[in-house]
């Protein structure tokens, strides 16, 4: 995928086993140091957040070139991993949480892609560093003729019920259309719909959302059904499900026009 920049800022995939190594304690830093999350013996001593899916994932970073052109500079990153690439090496990530099939089943032809691990580095979490994310993964998604996206979303804390509003919101009103609609897998899963609709507030509900649930929301975004806690990370996690024919025209169309001049 061709880069973009603003300014000092650009993303990119990592194009070196040391700028994937930043990445990772980028995510530790964030999810262990920062959010709580449980890191195995191994995690403490490499200060890295890694898994047997790092190595068949593309690793998108935000670099920041004020600081480094390279490992040194990354602030920002996502993981990526395309079912070609899925299919090869045991499957996807979130199927451990939830039941996918019928929502693999629903692209008869090109990508489908799984987002996960996403952070970015305290101090540069502003609309002009999520907005290049979103335009890395835009990029990414013309050059991969990927169809749809997915991946596990998630609220800081183990307790659903203290998320009972907005994950009642959720259920009630972005839930992905049944022929791909993910399931939590039964022994994980936790009702969406914890409280009366009628006594909750739409406006407060999203404005309680985290800031990159309600950007895939933005962008078109459904939820799955049932929500599930992941104690390692410290996180009550949803799936979301994001057509890639409804991401805003301000991202995928634009590469979709620079294609057809270049």
């Amino acid at each position: 995928m061709s880069d973009v920049r603003q300014q000092r800022l650009e993303v990119r995939l990592a194009q070196s086993e040391a700028e994937i190594l930043a990445s990772q304690r980028l995510r530790y830093k964030v999810f262990y140091e920062e959010r709580g999350a449980q890191p195995t013996a191994d995690m403490i001593d490499s200060k890295r957040d890694f898994d047997h899916y790092d190595p068949i994932c593309d690793h998108l970073l935000v670099i920041d070139h004020g600081r480094g052109d390279g490992a040194d500079g990354v602030v920002g990153t996502y993981r990526l991993l395309r079912q070609s690439v899925a299919n090869q090496n045991g499957g996807f990530y979130s199927a451990d949480e939830y039941q996918i099939e019928s929502m693999l089943s629903t692209v008869k032809s090109g990508e489908i892609m799984e987002l996960g691990r996403s952070c970015v580095e305290e101090g540069y979490r502003t609309m002009p560093t999520l907005q290049l994310l979103w335009q890395g993964i835009a990029a990414y998604v013309f050059e991969h003729d990927i169809k749809l996206m997915f991946g596990c979303a998630s609220f800081h804390g183990t307790d659903p019920d203290a998320f009972s509003d907005v994950l009642t919101y959720l259920h009630h009103n972005h839930l992905a259309p049944e022929d791909m609609r993910p399931r939590a897998v039964a022994e994980r899963y936790e009702s969406m719909a914890r409280a009366s609709i009628d006594g909750i507030d739409a406006r407060q509900a999203l404005r309680d959302l985290p800031p990159l649930i309600k950007g895939y929301l933005r962008l078109g975004g459904y939820v799955g059904d049932g929500a599930v806690v992941d104690h390692q990370f410290n996180t009550t996690d949803i799936c979301i499900v994001l057509p890639t024919e409804k991401v805003t025209e301000r991202y995928y169309k634009h590469y979709e026009r620079t294609a057809r001049v270049s």
